[in-house]
C-alpha cells in the first residue's frame, strides 16, 4: 500500500511557502506522493450539498505541481484531478510534458471529465460536450507525446504538420489516472490509464468499487501494455491500520490522504492550520 497526501494546492496550501513546507514534511517521511485538485473556478453562491465555498483559495494545478516539483527530490506529484474538458489539449500537454522535465519523471497525470455547469459555463465549455471531449483530449495528450510526428484530427481539437519537444521523460508520457465513479469513467479507466481514482470513499463503498471494476474488466478489453489497474482512493473515514489493512485487502494500491479538516468548516473557508497537517503526515508515516 501507498500513501499520498492530497489539497497540495488549496486551503492551507494555497500558501505556496506552507505547501513546500508540508511537501518536504511528506517526503521526508516517506509518502509516496503528493496530489494537486483542480478548480479553474467555483461557483457563487455555493450550491446546495456542494463542500467548498467559493472563496476557498485554490492554486493552478500546474504552478502547484511545479512547485512541488522543484521543492522535492524523490516523491511523485500528481494532478488528482485536472478537469480535462476544460482544457486546450495542444497547451495542456506542453505544460504537463514540461512538469514531467521538471521533477526529472515523476509526475503522475490525473484527470477527470468534471461536473460544475458554472464552471463549464465560465470557462466557454458545454457541459453536455465533456463526453467526446474527455476521449479526444486523451487522445491528442498522448499523440503529442508519443507521435512521429503528432497529427490528430477530432470533432473538438485537430492538429497536423507540427511537433512538440522536448517529450517527457517517462516513455510514452506519465502514467495517467482517471477519475471518476459513472460507467463511461470506468470503461475510460479500464481501457485507458494506468490508474482508476476515487475520492471520498468509505470502505463499504470501497468495497463495492472494488467488486464493479473486477466485473467490468471482462466486459471492456485491457490493453497489455497498461498492466495490471492500480487504484487510487481517498478515504473519508478516520485513517489508522486497521482502515490502511483493509483497503489493502479489498485491492486498493494507494491511499490519497486529505488532511481533516482541509475540506471547508463552515460557509466561509477555515484551512487547517499548518502544525496539524504536519501532526497528520507523522501520525500517517507510522503506519507506513
Amino acid at each position: 500500500m501507498e500513501l499520498g497526501l492530497f489539497a497540495m494546492n488549496y486551503g492551507t496550501c494555497a500558501d505556496p511557502v506552507a505547501a513546500v513546507r508540508v511537501a518536504r514534511a511528506a517526503e521526508a517521511a516517506g509518502f509516496e506522493s503528493l496530489w494537486t485538485g483542480e478548480h479553474v473556478v467555483l461557483p457563487y453562491p455555493k450550491p446546495e450539498g456542494f463542500s467548498m465555498p467559493p472563496d476557498l483559495p485554490f492554486l493552478d494545478t500546474i504552478a502547484a505541481l511545479t512547485l512541488l516539483a522543484t521543492a522535492t527530490e524523490r516523491v511523485r506529484i500528481a494532478s488528482g484531478i485536472i478537469e480535462l474538458p476544460l482544457h486546450n489539449p495542444v497547451l495542456l500537454a506542453k505544460q504537463l510534458a514540461s512538469v514531467d522535465i521538471v521533477s526529472n519523471g515523476r509526475l503522475i497525470a490525473g484527470f477527470g471529465a468534471g461536473y460544475v455547469e458554472p464552471e463549464f459555463d465560465a470557462v466557454g465549455v458545454s457541459l453536455s460536450e465533456r463526453g467526446v471531449r474527455m476521449d479526444e483530449h486523451l487522445d491528442a495528450l498522448i499523440e503529442l507525446w508519443t507521435g512521429d510526428p503528432p497529427q490528430y484530427s477530432g470533432r473538438t481539437v485537430s492538429f497536423s504538420r507540427v511537433d512538440a519537444h522536448p517529450r517527457p521523460v517517462q516513455p510514452g508520457g506519465p502514467p495517467i489516472v482517471l477519475g471518476g465513479i459513472k460507467k463511461p469513467a470506468r470503461r475510460r479507466a479500464i481501457t485507458r490509464a494506468h490508474g482508476w481514482y476515487l475520492f471520498n470513499t468509505d470502505l463499504d463503498f470501497a468495497a463495492e468499487a472494488m467488486q464493479v471494476i473486477s466485473r467490468e474488466h471482462e466486459l471492456w478489453e485491457r490493453p497489455a501494455e497498461l498492466g495490471p489497474l492500480e487504484v487510487t482512493m481517498t478515504p473519508v473515514e478516520t485513517f489508522d491500520a486497521s482502515t490502511l489493512h483493509q483497503y489493502e485487502e479489498l485491492g486498493v494500491h494507494r491511499l490519497v490522504l486529505l488532511p481533516r479538516p482541509d475540506a471547508p468548516r463552515s460557509e466561509r473557508h477555515l484551512p487547517v492550520p499548518e502544525p496539524e497537517i504536519l501532526r497528520n503526515i507523522e501520525h500517517a508515516a507510522a503506519l507506513l
